[in-house]
């Protein structure tokens, strides 16, 4: 039995991120380096990832251990393509690392609009 009184064996191990299939329906803004809307998609993406309960590979929590087992591995590996998806070819490539996380990824591109100006600026010409 759990907390709340439900056998674990009739608990869904179903997470709602599994169910996404096409992250446009939620997130229809492509982020481009030439029409820059960083702030609106962010806000959507975070959104989006906040509604499925995967926020956590965006923004982990302070001060926590996170367990990387194959369903974190997974959970991860469909936010990256979220992001993915939802950027253009020209950002894809300029965020593109083998092996890196969704966070990573993220920190990325809240580095290429937000933090580096200079780094921005040298990307658009």
């Amino acid at each position: 039995m759990t907390n709340d009184g439900i056998p674990q064996s009739s608990k869904s191990s179903f997470h709602p991120a599994y169910s996404v299939s096409n992250i446009k329906n939620y997130v229809q803004i492509t982020l481009e380096t030439e029409n820059v809307h960083y702030a609106s998609w962010a806000e959507l993406f975070l959104n989006t990832a906040s509604a499925f309960d995967v926020l956590d590979h965006l923004v982990p929590p302070k001060d926590t251990v996170i367990d990387k087992d194959a369903t974190w591995k997974r959970l991860d590996a469909i936010v990256k393509q979220w992001i993915y998806s939802t950027i253009s070819v020209d950002l894809l490539h300029t965020i593109l690392e083998p092996g890196s996380t969704a966070q990573a990824a993220w920190d990325r591109l809240k580095d290429i609009f937000n933090d580096n100006k200079h780094s921005r600026a040298v990307l658009l010409e």
